[in-house]
């Protein structure tokens, strides 16, 4: 059996995620996205780790997290350097992980009142 607390005040609740898809409240979505507690950009432009530039992040930075989560897809895929350097150059910590994790991660830290914006990058043919 699974429980799931609602994070009270969430207008947007992340429920899972892997390579493909996601699901944000009863929404399944099959593009990269954009998620924080109050936020949801839908059509993150964002094809995968390798292509990720610095200005990508940009939407998620203009949030004010204090930490970023960043969903590879469906494995583990560190992007290049410079677009970690964004996140640290702000002093806004980042985590970069596969979906599954980064949807446990984001859902704890949402759920413990932090600041936290997730980019999930999703490959629907995958």
């Amino acid at each position: 059996m699974q429980l799931h607390l609602e994070p009270a005040g969430h207008a947007y609740v992340l429920r899972g995620a892997d390579g493909r898809s996601a699901l944000v409240n009863d929404r399944r979505l099959t593009s990269s996205f954009v998620i924080a507690p109050g936020t949801l950009l839908a059509d993150w432009p964002v094809a995968s780790p390798a292509a990720l530039e610095p200005a990508d992040l940009l939407p998620l930075l203009e949030l004010q997290p204090e930490v970023v989560v960043l969903g590879t897809g469906g494995r583990q895929v560190f992007p290049p350097a410079a677009v970690l350097a964004v996140c640290l150059r702000r002093g806004v910590g980042v985590e970069v992980m596969a979906n599954d994790a980064a949807a446990r991660t984001y859902t704890v830290l949402a759920g413990e009142g932090r600041r936290v914006v997730a980019g999930f990058m999703l490959d629907p043919g995958t």
